[in-house]
C-alpha cells in the first residue's frame, strides 16, 4: 500500500495468530500502523477512548478493524454491534478474521453488518497471503475508490 499509514486495530485473543497478522503487515507491502488488543472490552475500551485509552496518542481511529469472534471478556458479535450501532464508528469496515468457519457464525456477522468474513486457514502460508490480499484491498483498492466517488 503506497501513501498515507493507516491505522489497523487488530481484536485477537490467540496470541500466535495475532503475531502471525503482525509479521505479515510489518514485512508485506501494507505498511500500516497495527494497533493491538487481547478481547472485546479492550476493544470497546481503545474505539471508545476510555481507561487505558483514553489519550488520543494511545488509541488512533483505525481505518480498519480486524475482529475475532470467540472473545474473552465480550464476545466479538457483540463488539460488532456495538461497533455498528455507533454514528462516529459504524464507518469503519470490520471484517471478522475467525476460525469459525460456521455458516451461523457468519450469517450473524453479516446480520451485524460486518463489512468481510475470513476464515482463518490452518495453513501459515495461506494465513498470511489471505492477510496481504485483503489488507491491500480494504486499506488500499476499497479506500481509492471511495475517494473517487
Amino acid at each position: 500500500m503506497n501513501g498515507e499509514s493507516s491505522v489497523i486495530l487488530l481484536v485477537e485473543d490467540e496470541p500466535a495468530h495475532a503475531e502471525i497478522v503482525q509479521r505479515t503487515l510489518r514485512v508485506s507491502s501494507v505498511t500500516n500502523r497495527l494497533m493491538y488488543v487481547p478481547d472485546g472490552q479492550a476493544a470497546l475500551d481503545y474505539l471508545f477512548r476510555r481507561g487505558a485509552y483514553a489519550a488520543p496518542g494511545l488509541s488512533p481511529r483505525p481505518s480498519l478493524i480486524l475482529l475475532d469472534l470467540c472473545l474473552p471478556k465480550l464476545d466479538g458479535l457483540e463488539v460488532l454491534k456495538i461497533i455498528k450501532a455507533d454514528s462516529d464508528l459504524s464507518s469503519i469496515p470490520v471484517i471478522v478474521l475467525t476460525a469459525s468457519g460456521s455458516r451461523q457464525d457468519k450469517e450473524l456477522a453479516y446480520n451485524h453488518h460486518a463489512n468481510g468474513y475470513l476464515v482463518k486457514p490452518l495453513d501459515v502460508l495461506r494465513f498470511v497471503n489471505l492477510l496481504e490480499i485483503h489488507g491491500d484491498y480494504w486499506l488500499s483498492w476499497n479506500r481509492n475508490s471511495l475517494l473517487a466517488c
